[in-house]
């Protein structure tokens, strides 16, 4: 039987052999196509204000929340199990909550400074419309005198 498949494989090499170059050439796959670079949608222009909310809610993104009672009791655990000491653990909890709060605080800080901008920037947009009616009242005040 082996003998079979030897010479089968020795007859299906003669006839590739025997195809012709253009038989070749026609049997072949084309080559792939190189993908176009997408382009972007296109989109609105975008103010200061838009990439810092971008920036906050990627920030909001990465971050995690846990309750320190969720922590504790995981942390109780792992003592429990002699995973790690009373300590070691103690001071985990303190250092994570720590650092909790320090990012709580830099994002309440940037969320704060996001809030007055947009103030400030819709106030901007708002005051010639806010004055002309403002003018537009004091005349129609005048007339009724």
């Amino acid at each position: 039987m082996a003998e079979k498949k030897q010479s089968g494989k020795a007859t299906k090499k003669a006839k590739a052999g025997s195809r012709s170059k253009k038989t070749k050439a026609a049997t072949r796959k084309p080559a792939a196509k190189k993908a176009k670079a997408r382009k972007p949608a296109p989109r609105k222009s975008t103010t200061g204000l838009d990439k810092s909310v971008e920036q906050f809610r990627e920030s909001l993104e990465r971050s995690v929340t846990l309750s320190r009672d969720r922590l504790q009791d995981v942390v109780d655990d792992a003592v429990k199990r002699g995973r790690i000491t009373r300590g070691d653990a103690e001071k985990m909890i303190s250092d994570l909550i720590k650092k909790g709060r320090r990012q709580t605080d830099s994002l309440l800080k940037e969320l704060e400074r996001l809030i007055r901008q947009a103030r400030k920037e819709v106030g901007g947009r708002s005051q010639p419309v806010r004055k002309q009616a403002t003018q537009a009242a004091r005349r129609a005040r005048k007339k009724l005198r």
